[in-house]
């Protein structure tokens, strides 16, 4: 065993220590006593397994007996734990600040992911995703876990690289987008070398086979990521352990929320969630299985591509770059940073009013106009309340169906073939609202939560862990039998 294996299993080992603590804690008790109402107290404190199963709306589970779905753990879930109808999301409904938010309790622009990928007005950066867990401003579910000697694991969870609160770690990150084929066959190295001990898939693949490269959103990539998580469960017995399952996400942008294609991923992903709660019960009958995803979805009828609006008034200067024969950006006042169902602008001088009485007419000009598909424009002073975006001057806010498009030329509105799905909506839009699933010990049976905020989902497992996130924006649970 290295030096660093046996740090871990010593932390591994202040679990049950932890537990013993946080029975009789008097101070600990007093301290939380406001933050820990109704939620499952330090007296139940249980081992945590979250599993983000990406763009799962929970009709899929409340709904599926009407939908006829043969996904029997889940919905055991209804019966045996408690659940949400519904949780609204943060702005945008996007997978980054949406996953952030379920580790830390607080809105995007509190933790600093606002978006799936970086601001890159110049648009040289190739896949320019918020990767990085140094990027998250607050105190992470990890962190508070490992702060009290709790041992932590995370798979393909995004926003993890680099987290040095977790101590099995294999992050979500890919160098080139697309199928695994594509890689070079070195690039596996990657993904070992920023796995935390590191080499940690290496050391696992006579156990669990190869780990995945690349972006890999497939049904196979999420088998693979199952794999490598019953593996740690059974072994290291960590107090919290965070999962990124994201075939269901996949299946719903090429063919739309409740197809066959995404029906049948779901059955399939449901029987890898019941290998993983079992493993979890193996490993600590005492064991909490939650069940979240980041947003929800919603069928796609149109393309709206802002940048051509602004180019053609004045506020970018687009070029054809002479070697890839493709439009690019030169200079720009103002310019779209899109987000799904919706797009913030930001100005190249925030201090610029003349740019910024420009925009907001061009704004209220497209739309007055129904075919451009926006539902509301919001003022940069308004961003604050919602949790969005704080360095942007206004947010486009598109209707259910319509893409903010990021093309540079071309036409302003394009159709999407049907059958195709979207999210990144207004979190108030019921289409958009993701999943909660939760049961284990002392955790309240057939219980309905009704509608909840995201926000609350984190200081809720950490009551459950028996530690606290005192910065979290959404009150706890109320969860115990």
């Amino acid at each position: 065993m290295t030096d660093v294996e046996s740090k871990i299993t010593t932390r591994a080992d202040a679990y049950a220590r932890a537990r013993a603590r946080a029975r009789t804690s008097a101070r600990w008790i007093a301290c939380s006593a406001l933050w820990l109402l109704g939620a499952v107290g330090a007296a139940g404190a249980a081992p945590v397994l979250m599993i983000s199963v990406d763009g799962m709306k929970p009709e899929y589970v409340l709904e599926a007996d009407r939908r006829g779905l043969k996904i029997p753990y889940l919905r055991s879930l209804l019966a045996q734990g408690s659940f949400a109808e519904g949780v609204v999301g943060v702005w945008p409904t996007v997978t980054y600040p949406s996953h952030t938010t379920l580790v830390t309790g607080v809105s995007p622009a509190v933790h600093g992911i606002v978006n799936n990928a970086e601001f890159d007005p110049e648009r040289r950066f190739k896949e320019s995703w918020y990767w990085y867990a140094r990027e998250i401003r607050v105190p992470t579910l990890w962190h508070a876990a490992r702060a009290n000697g709790l041992a932590t694991a995370s798979i393909g969870w995004p926003v993890s690289v680099g987290a040095a609160d977790v101590d099995f770690l294999i992050p979500e990150y890919w160098r080139i987008s697309g199928p695994t084929a594509d890689l070079n066959p070195s690039d596996r190295f990657l993904i070992d070398a920023l796995s935390r001990p590191e080499n940690l898939p290496e050391q696992m693949r006579d156990s669990a086979g190869l780990y995945l490269m690349g972006n890999d959103t497939s049904l196979h990539g999420d088998e693979i990521k199952t794999r490598f998580a019953i593996e740690i469960l059974g072994k290291h017995k960590p107090a919290l352990m965070t999962l990124h399952l994201s075939s269901l996400d996949d299946a719903e942008h090429a063919h739309g929320p409740f197809s066959k294609e995404a029906d049948q991923t779901l059955e399939a992903i449901d029987a890898l969630l019941a290998a993983l709660a079992a493993a979890a019960n193996a490993a600590d009958p005492a064991s909490v299985v939650a069940i979240v995803s980041d947003h929800g979805f919603t069928a796609l009828t149109h393309r709206v591509n802002l940048a051509v609006a602004f180019a053609q008034a004045g506020l970018m200067a687009v070029a054809e770059d002479p070697e890839t024969k493709s439009p690019r950006i030169t200079s720009w006042k103002a310019q779209p940073w899109s987000a799904g169902g919706m797009a913030a602008i930001v100005l190249h001088d925030p201090g610029d009013r003349s740019t910024e009485r420009a925009v907001g007419d061009l704004l209220r000009q497209l739309a007055a106009e129904p075919a451009n598909g926006i539902a509301a424009v919001r003022s940069g002073s308004e961003l604050k309340a919602l949790g969005a975006f704080p360095d942007a001057a206004f947010l486009v806010v598109m209707r259910l169906g319509y893409y903010a498009g990021t093309s540079l030329s071309g036409e302003q509105v394009t159709a999407i073939p049907a059958g195709h799905g979207g999210h990144g909506f207004a979190p108030t839009e019921p289409e958009m609202r993701a999943a909660f699933f939760i049961a284990g010990r002392g955790i309240a049976a057939h219980r309905d939560l009704g509608v909840i905020d995201m926000r609350q989902i984190a200081p809720s497992l950490a009551a459950i862990l028996g530690v606290a996130m005192p910065g979290a924006e959404g009150a706890p649970l109320r969860l115990s039998r």
